[in-house]
């Protein structure tokens, strides 16, 4: 009769389904007491039972729910739904058929889980079948052959009442040769939401949309001027090419009223990746394998700025450090925090140079959502003052019958911001399976929808999933969120708006004590080892950088590398976070070696004074300063340094270059001394390693100073006797020649008044001087002619003057 009082195409109201199912089960209740009046004992009655009987267990035939649509219908929709059945036994299913039951509603969040848990149970009560019109039929079942099934029923027939969420479940019945009756062979129960009208008190759901990868840069660069960036793997750009795991993320949440969560080392590797960026063990210069996804990295960087336009984004620390195991093992190494703040501050401007918007970096999140005082203590020391937290691993308030909202002032300023853990643990799992994906789906609507009938209190909810959702994970929170929005009991909204709502007094605000942090997260955690390396990989850096023209070529990309060695991407891979951290070292280590002294060989020293050169070589590209050398004797007693132990002088390198630092010793006793050349900075901390070489002194002594100061004396003597003796013999030669000229004038008179006079000269007259008339030298022997006459010229002859 209620079915008569139906218009045909109208919807019948609350009152009327409720009517029909009543009236359903009162029709039955006289064949349940027939049915039970029946003897026990029939032979014929066992052989063919009046109703199905279930099977234990799953069921030998595995039903899956592969598509639900709408996944939360409103009157006058057509609910499909659709799978398959696959025969998981030895004997074929004979007379089978695939139909729909609605049970009881679930009001309640436990009551859903435990339904989740038992989806494949055929005890569990599946309540009455719909209409056999609504049904598809299979003569035969193969043994395992999968066979498909479709199934679009109005949602007017599904008898839905009272709002809220219905445990509907795909069955399947028919026969085998063991046991030729009807029984039920298989079942998959999944949620069928139900609010067709809208909710007064919406719930406000926030839901996080990470934008987190591995670590993939090192802290290597090219020598080039843009300091080509090195990769220690080529996965990002798997993960950003079409169809990878994080382009499937910006091509879902870019249509999505989400809030964008990014580590911000993620933005800077790409964006190292839009220029040349090079590959251990790849021939960097082939342009097929560092070229190739330069388009690919500008293509994603372009579609990342479109998705976050106009949405709130939310920046991680810098290389997504993991907070809870700095608080347990890094906060005793000195040092630790400061890279945690250097993470955090670098985060804005990482976030806002690449993507043109302003995030904010008020928010810590540490793994899973899991707290005690210690890490909410660290997350809070680098500035931001909330921190999301999940609600399994956060006290509640006591005696509540509802979800209370996000926001919980634990104290100092801070604001615990409580992501729902079942909303935010629903998508965790393979989700490759449609099956799988469409039951995470129905779970998380139904788990809103009944938490949004909890109570008439406005609500904001967080969904806080897992860090790096796969690709499928990412495709199937897409599709809960998009039925979530579309749905008449919730509203988008983002988490600043989030945590500005009004806190429930009566929601629970106390931290977990440490000793409830969970023990399976803390044996991930990074050891203390860890961060003991980090900080001496600082301190490495800060004894290097000093002495560099140009150091942002070396903080930064160290910088950075350090604060990737504390990210959250390195829980579970220990080998691999150690060899990380030490090739960070390492190369850090060849870096600064590449400024030294070079090797001295043993020197000798003749003498008392001497110099000696010590050479500082820099092969780095840029120069180098603020270094002093300092040479040092060990024997200062024998051999001095500029008069003492020690001296120090300034030293610049260029890049590429070589310089000779000289020093003045002095020797007081002969012997070998040992001498130190040790570079420091300006600071007075040692630089590289020493070079140490002996001094070999050799003394000269008194007496054989006097012989070769006699020999010296007695060359010089020799050689002014000698030029005294040239000088005389050219002043006696000169004046000879001054008698010869003053003589042949003379003659030249006379000859000119008496022209019969011969121009012979006379027997007995000198004749012409020759060589062998040269002054006499005293190793020179006797001349051989006789001495000229002193007597007064004859008559007519020519006298020489």
């Amino acid at each position: 009769m209620a079915e008569a009082a139906d218009f045909q195409g109208t919807s019948p109201s609350p009152a009327r389904r409720w009517l029909r199912r009543t009236g359903a089960v009162l029709a039955g209740t006289p064949l349940l007491a027939g049915f039970l009046q029946l003897p026990a004992g029939s032979p014929a009655e066992a052989a063919t039972p009046a109703a199905p009987r279930a099977a234990s267990d799953d069921g030998s035939v595995a039903v899956s729910v592969d598509s639900l649509t709408p996944g939360a219908p409103s009157e006058g929709d057509t609910v499909t739904v659709s799978g398959t059945v696959t025969n998981k036994g030895k004997k074929a299913v004979t007379d089978a058929s695939v139909g729909l039951r609605v049970g009881s509603l679930l009001d309640t969040r436990s009551s859903i889980d435990t339904a989740a848990k038992n989806s494949g149970d055929v005890d569990s009560p599946a309540g009455a079948e719909i209409d056999d019109k609504y049904t598809e039929k299979f003569s035969k079942l193969t043994p395992g052959v999968s066979q498909p099934y479709t199934i679009s029923v109005p949602a007017d027939e599904l008898d839905l009442g009272q709002d809220g969420v219905y445990d509907l479940s795909v069955t399947l019945t028919g026969e085998t040769s063991d046991e030729p009756w009807e029984q039920t062979l298989g079942v998959r129960h999944t949620f069928l939401p139900w609010q067709p009208d809208e909710l007064d008190a919406k719930t406000k759901t926030t839901f996080m949309w990470p934008l987190v990868s591995t670590v993939h840069m090192t802290a290597e660069t090219g020598s080039d001027e843009e300091q080509t960036p090195v990769f220690h793997d080529d996965d990002l750009a798997a993960e950003i090419s079409p169809g990878g795991r994080l382009d499937r993320m910006v091509a879902l949440g870019k249509d999505l009223d989400v809030t964008w969560v990014i580590d911000p080392d993620l933005l800077a590797s790409v964006e190292a990746m839009t220029t040349r960026y090079e590959i251990p063990g790849e021939n960097t210069d082939d342009q097929d394998v560092v070229g190739g996804h330069q388009e690919v990295a500008k293509r994603w960087l372009t579609e990342v700025q479109k998705a976050v336009a106009d949405k709130e984004v939310v920046a991680l620390p810098f290389g997504d450090p993991d907070l809870a195991s700095l608080a347990h093992h890094g906060t005793s190494v000195t040092g630790s925090l400061r890279h945690l703040k250097e993470a955090t501050d670098v985060a804005a401007r990482t976030v806002e140079s690449i993507l043109h918007v302003v995030p904010s970096t008020d928010y810590a999140w540490p793994v899973e959502g899991a707290v005690d005082p210690s890490i909410i203590k660290v997350a809070t020391s680098a500035g931001a003052d909330k921190v999301i937290v999940r609600g399994d691993t956060f006290e509640g308030g006591r005696d509540l019958t509802y979800t209370p909202t996000a926001p919980r002032p634990i104290g100092g300023g801070t604001t615990a911001m409580v992501a729902d853990a079942r909303l935010s643990t629903v998508f965790d799992g393979d989700m490759t399976r449609a099956s799988a994906a469409t039951q995470a789906v129905q779970r998380f609507l139904a788990q809103s929808l009944t938490l949004a009938l909890q109570t008439d209190r406005p609500r904001s909810v967080v969904v806080a999933p897992q860090r790096t959702p796969s690709a499928a994970q990412a495709q199937t929170m897409a599709e809960a969120i998009g039925a979530l929005q579309d749905s008449t009991w919730s509203q988008p909204q983002d988490l600043t708006t989030a945590a500005k709502s009004k806190p429930d007094p009566a929601a629970g605000t106390d931290v977990p004590p440490a000793s409830a942090y969970p023990k399976s997260l803390r044996k991930q955690e990074l050891p203390r080892s860890a961060f003991e390396q980090i900080a001496r990989t600082q301190d490495k850096l800060d004894r290097f950088k000093v002495i560099l023209s140009d150091q942002s070529r070396v903080v930064t990309p160290f910088g950075r590398a350090l604060n990737r060695g504390m990210a959250v991407s390195w829980r579970g891979r220990p080998a691999e976070a150690a060899i990380y951290r030490s090739g960070v070292e390492t190369y850090l280590d060849t870096l600064s070696s590449q400024v030294r002294l070079i090797e001295k060989s043993e020197t000798k020293l003749s003498g008392r004074s001497a110099t000696i050169p010590v050479t500082v070589q820099n092969n780095l590209v840029q120069g180098v300063e603020h270094l002093v050398l300092r040479l040092t004797s060990t024997n200062p007693t024998r051999l001095q340094i500029d008069g003492d132990a020690y001296e120090e002088q300034p030293v610049a390198v260029s890049g590429g270059h070589s310089q000779s630092v000289k020093f003045t010793t002095n020797a007081n006793a002969n012997g070998r001394a040992t001498v130190v050349a040790q570079l420091y900075t300006q600071d007075g901390r040692p630089y590289g390693q020493p070079v140490t070489f002996d001094v070999k002194v050799t003394e000269i002594t008194a007496t054989v100073m006097l012989v070769i100061g006699g020999g010296v004396l007695l060359l010089v003597l020799a050689g002014f006797r000698m030029y005294t003796q040239r000088k005389r013999a050219a002043a006696r030669q000169a004046e000879e020649r001054e008698q010869d000229d003053a003589a042949d004038a003379d003659a030249a008179d006379k000859g000119a008044k008496n022209p019969a006079v011969s121009e012979t000269r006379p027997t007995g007259e000198s004749a012409p001087r020759t060589r062998e008339d040269a002054p006499e030298q005293p190793s020179d022997p006797a001349p051989d002619t006789a001495p000229e006459s002193a007597d007064p010229s004859g008559t007519g002859e020519r006298v020489d003057r």
